[in-house]
């Protein structure tokens, strides 16, 4: 854990976000994004590494693992239950030096020029929507991975 981490804040409850938990082990966490009030853009998930570490490269074994197999997992769970045609996922940490990695599903119909992990939030059709709609996102998605596990 580090102090003034929001990430770090997150997991230890001082701070609420949008949504509700999908998935959480003891090396891996995921939910949706939060805009601060703002509608979200359904789908966009968060999965956040536990430990405080700034990049991929920090990552143990076991942590590497659960985090691959759990962006694995929740793409899949974003095409099934979403009905995401592709699926992004990408790790900056320019922001917040805690290893997170958004994903972000890309819905059929959505115009080419939008085709890029954050320029779908502008598509005409992209979907938005207040906390409630995010939970029942969530929700979703937490069953389905409840459902389907990967060995």
């Amino acid at each position: 854990m580090s102090e003034n981490c929001f990430i770090c804040d997150k997991h230890n409850g001082k701070i609420q976000t949008a949504g509700s938990i999908v998935y959480e082990d003891e090396f891996v966490y995921v939910g949706h994004i939060d805009r601060n009030g703002q509608p979200n853009y359904l789908g966009h998930m968060m999965i956040d590494l536990k430990r405080h570490v700034p990049t991929l490269a920090e990552m143990n074994p076991d942590e590497a693992k659960a985090f691959g197999m759990i962006m694995a997992r929740i793409s899949k769970a974003l095409k099934e239950t979403e009905k995401a045609e592709h699926v992004y996922a990408v790790v900056s940490g320019n922001a917040v030096p805690h290893l997170h990695m958004h994903v972000i599903a890309r819905y059929p119909h959505t115009p080419e020029e939008y085709w890029a992990p954050f320029a779908v939030y502008d598509a005409p059709n992209a979907p938005m929507g207040n906390n409630q709609k995010v939970i029942e996102l969530c929700n979703r998605l937490k069953a389905y991975l409840e459902m389907n596990h990967y060995e």
